[in-house]
């Protein structure tokens, strides 16, 4: 055959790649959680969000507080001008240089700061739960970035076994053509067999890689990294019905708490906005010094006031921005409604997913016990001369697929315990 030498060098080479592949790290699952949590840039920008978030609250807060101001003025004057345009009241100019400061506290706004706090708060508090909700992401994309990895390893080591029994049919036909007990056919075929075994071979091995990179990536490493991954044991069985888990869910899962609770800062906004209409009391003082100024006036000041300003019409500006705030907070409110009924919808796929991998387990293993019962049954029909060599190779192909098939579904039913255990907010 032409192709085996091809496939006899890639497969070489492939063996070097893998011999000149960094030291494998041993790793569990616990423990590429944890690189992840720690590393991964999306928590850490997530974490940066939710501190900007808090400082947002003293910034709503500050007005609670005074506000104290510092002056320098300097001016030269026309000697007994008045100042009559710009302005209703007419004011004498004096040159003078003077220094003061001034204080303003506001006494009351009817609660439209408290409410901006408020909101600021709820918002910060959202903010936390979405550091949890993508935390919660990372994890469970280095859970199944985990049991992929693990997949694609148990395949490689099935087309590994597989190649060097097809390696060993194959010599054992080409004995037996030498003593004239088989046909050239047969080793052509057996030949053919083993090529394949070779391909499926190296298409494992580059399983394998890219699962070490996705792995690798899921974890926050820039670099891609060789894993010896520790297997993981099978979960307790599954409940029964999954109407308990979508209770489960809407209770813990943290993007619809963050959803909730922007939702509720949203309301508290509205609050402040309405607010708005309401007057503002604040009080007022000013004192400081002239050093350098016109003789009629006196070298220091002083004075205390309180203001009240009181909205009368400003272009239905407060008005619009109330109702603006109101709907936008009857918007969070179905946005709370319609990721409810997606996690419930979620949570029920999840486990129906999870429920039918789980069967598919047993259903694996005993098409794996038929087939290599009918391989066996096979072999000996070709050993005493009364099956074919394709007879043969059916039986081997039918073994290589129940045994992936078999491989797979363990590691997919791992994966969807995990995707069910992220819907319903078990992983945080």
């Amino acid at each position: 055959m032409q192709t085996r030498p091809l496939l006899s060098l890639a497969l070489l080479a492939s063996c070097g790649r893998f011999a000149a592949a960094q030291q494998a790290r041993r790793l569990t699952l616990a423990e590429a959680e944890d690189l992840a949590v720690r590393s991964h840039p999306r928590i850490g920008s997530a974490s940066f969000l939710a501190e900007a978030a808090r400082s947002v609250i003293t910034e709503a807060r500050s007005s609670l507080y005074p506000t104290l101001t510092s002056n320098f003025t300097s001016v030269g004057a026309e000697h007994g001008s008045t100042l009559a345009v710009g302005a209703v009241q007419t004011s004498s100019l004096y040159s003078r240089a003077a220094v003061g400061i001034g204080v303003t506290q506001l006494v009351t706004d009817f609660g439209r700061t408290s409410s901006l706090v408020g909101s600021a708060r709820l918002r910060a508090a959202a903010s936390d739960k979405n550091v949890a909700n993508t935390r919660a992401e990372v994890r469970f994309r280095v859970d199944r970035a985990y049991y992929q990895a693990l997949a694609a390893n148990s395949v490689l080591k099935v087309a590994q076994a597989v190649l060097e029994n097809r390696r060993l049919t194959l010599r054992q036909v080409q004995a037996l053509a030498q003593s004239s007990l088989k046909s050239t056919l047969d080793v052509s075929f057996a030949e053919v067999a083993v090529s394949d075994a070779e391909l499926a071979l190296v298409r494992a091995e580059n399983d394998v890689q890219a699962g070490s990179a996705y792995l690798s990536g899921a974890i926050g490493s820039e670099r891609r990294e060789t894993f010896d991954l520790v297997d993981e044991p099978m979960p307790p069985p599954l409940p029964s019905d999954a109407e308990p888990m979508v209770a489960d869910a809407l209770r813990q899962r943290p993007d619809l708490a963050a959803l909730q609770l922007t939702r509720d800062a949203a309301q508290r906004l509205a609050d402040a906005e309405r607010a708005l209409s309401h007057p503002t009391v604040s009080l007022m003082g000013v004192a400081g010094a002239l050093p350098a100024t016109d003789p009629r006036l006196k070298g220091t000041y002083s004075a205390a006031g309180v203001n009240v300003s009181v909205p009368i019409f400003n272009g239905h500006l407060f008005s619009a921005r109330r109702t603006e705030a109101e709907l936008r907070a009857d918007a969070a409110s179905k946005d709370v409604a319609d990721l409810t009924v997606q996690i419930s919808e979620q949570v029920r796929i999840a486990w129906l997913e999870a429920n039918t991998a789980f069967r598919r387990l047993d259903a694996t293993a005993r098409l794996v016990a038929e087939v290599e019962q009918a391989l066996r049954l096979a072999r000996t029909r070709y050993d005493i001369g009364l099956g074919s060599i394709v007879e043969l190779n059916q039986a081997q192909l039918s073994e290589v697929s129940a045994q992936i098939a078999a491989a797979n579904a363990k590691y997919d039913y791992l994966s969807r315990r995990a995707a069910l255990a992220f819907v319903t907010g078990a992983i945080q």
